[in-house]
C-alpha cells in the first residue's frame, strides 16, 4: 500500500504515485484509507511531539496589500474593506498581552503593504526582540529582496512564512496577475533558506483549477525544499473577488494533504488553520488528529479582525482569540494532546543553522 511506503520511506517514487494516492484517498467511499493515514500520521508526530501542540500567537498587521491575487479578499482592487494598518505600539501591545497569556511566538502576518518600509519592519522587529528575547518572532509580510531578508533576520526575526500557493507555474499565472512572478516566489523561498530563516511555504487546497496533478507537485516541491514549517488550508472563496462563485476546497482532502505532508517530513511544524476551523466546527481538533500540531490563536486588536478577510466567514472570535486560550486548552485536551506554550522550534533547528 502506497501509504506504508510513504510511512516507511517517508516519499513515493513519482508525480504519478502522489496524484494516485491523493486522488484515492478523496474518494467518498475511502473512510478506512483515509482513518489509516491519520493513524500513521499520528504515530509519526508523536514520535518527534508527543502529545504537545505549539500555539503562535498571530498579529495581523496590515490589510494593505499592493498586490492583486485574484483568490484574496485584501487585494488592491477590493474596494469594499476598511483598510488599516497597525502601528508600532499597536503591535507591541499585542505582544504585552499575548507573552502574559503564555505566548512565546509571535507571527507578524500582513498584506504587502508598501508604507511598511524594511526601516520601519526592522525596528519593529528589533523592539520585539529587545522586549521579549525568549520568544521567536516570525514574519508572513509577503515577497521581498534578499537584503530585506536579511535586516530582518539579523534584527531578530527567525522565522518567515511565504505560501508558494502552487507549485506548477502555469497553475500560478491562472491564481496571480501578470505582475507576480513565479520564479521570484520560489526564488525567495530558496534565499529565506540559505539565510537561516526556519522557513514556512504552503499552499491553498482546492484552489481554482487545481487537479490531483498539481497537489502532487506541490508535495514533491515540498520533499524537495525541506520547509521547517508548513501552512495549508482549504481555499475559501471571498465575495468581492474574481474567484466568488468558485467551490470552496473540502475538509476530506485538506486533511489528507496534512496527513501526507506528515509522513513526508516527520518533524515539521504544521497548523490547523483557521481556514480549517472556517469550514467545519470541529476543523482544528481533525487537522491535529491527523498529523498537525500548530494552531495559531488571534491576537490582534478585536475591531480589526473582521478587517483582515482574505476569504468569507473567518473564525475570530471564542477559541480563534488570544482571550480564548483556555477553551482552546480544553479542546485539545479532549482529543489526547496538550497545548504548550514553548517556543517550539523545529526539531533540530539552531539559529543560523538547519540540521
Amino acid at each position: 500500500m502506497m501509504i506504508d511506503k510513504l510511512f516507511e520511506k517517508q516519499q513515493l517514487d513519482s508525480e504519478e504515485e502522489y496524484a494516485k494516492l491523493i486522488s484515492t484517498l478523496s474518494e467518498e467511499g475511502a473512510t478506512k484509507e483515509r482513518e489509516y493515514l491519520y493513524e500513521k500520521a499520528r504515530i509519526v508526530r508523536k514520535n518527534h511531539f508527543g502529545d504537545q501542540v505549539f500555539i503562535r500567537g498571530l498579529i495581523e498587521v496590515s490589510n494593505i496589500c499592493k498586490n492583486d491575487c485574484y483568490y484574496c479578499g485584501i487585494r488592491k482592487s477590493n474596494e469594499k474593506i476598511a483598510r488599516y494598518s497597525l502601528s508600532k505600539e499597536e503591535i507591541l501591545s499585542c505582544c504585552k498581552s499575548g507573552y502574559a497569556l503564555g505566548f512565546r511566538t509571535f507571527v507578524l502576518q500582513g498584506g504587502e503593504d508598501s508604507a511598511m518600509t524594511d526601516d520601519m519592519v526592522t525596528d519593529l522587529v528589533w523592539s520585539i526582540h529587545q522586549s521579549y528575547p525568549d520568544c521567536a518572532i516570525t514574519l508572513s509580510l509577503g515577497e521581498r529582496e534578499r537584503e530585506s531578508y536579511q535586516r530582518f533576520y539579523d534584527a531578530g526575526a527567525e522565522r518567515y512564512l511565504l505560501r508558494h500557493e502552487t507549485a506548477d507555474e502555469r497553475h500560478y499565472q491562472r491564481l496571480h496577475p501578470p505582475a507576480l512572478s513565479f520564479a521570484h516566489r520560489m526564488n525567495c523561498l530558496r534565499e529565506l533558506k540559505d539565510i537561516g530563516y526556519q522557513v514556512g511555504c504552503g499552499c491553498m487546497i482546492g484552489s481554482p483549477f487545481q487537479t490531483p496533478q498539481h497537489l502532487a507537485r506541490d508535495l514533491m516541491f515540498i520533499k524537495d525544499l525541506q520547509p521547517q514549517m508548513v501552512g495549508i488550508g482549504p481555499f475559501i472563496s471571498q465575495k468581492d473577488t474574481p474567484f466568488r462563485d468558485f467551490e470552496n476546497g473540502t475538509l476530506t482532502q485538506t486533511l489528507v494533504m496534512l496527513g501526507m505532508i506528515r509522513l513526508m517530513l516527520p518533524k515539521v511544524l504544521l497548523p490547523a488553520t483557521t481556514a480549517l476551523g472556517t469550514i467545519h466546527p470541529h476543523g482544528r481538533e481533525m487537522g491535529i488528529l491527523a498529523g498537525a500540531n500548530v494552531v495559531m490563536p488571534n491576537l490582534s486588536p478585536a475591531p480589526n479582525r473582521k478587517k483582515y478577510l482574505l476569504y468569507d466567514n473567518k473564525l475570530g472570535t471564542g477559541e480563534e482569540s488570544g482571550e480564548g486560550l483556555e477553551r482552546l486548552k480544553e479542546q485539545m485536551k479532549s482529543i489526547g494532546y496538550q497545548v504548550v506554550t514553548a517556543r517550539g522550534d523545529a526539531p533540530g533547528y539552531v539559529h543560523g543553522q538547519s540540521q
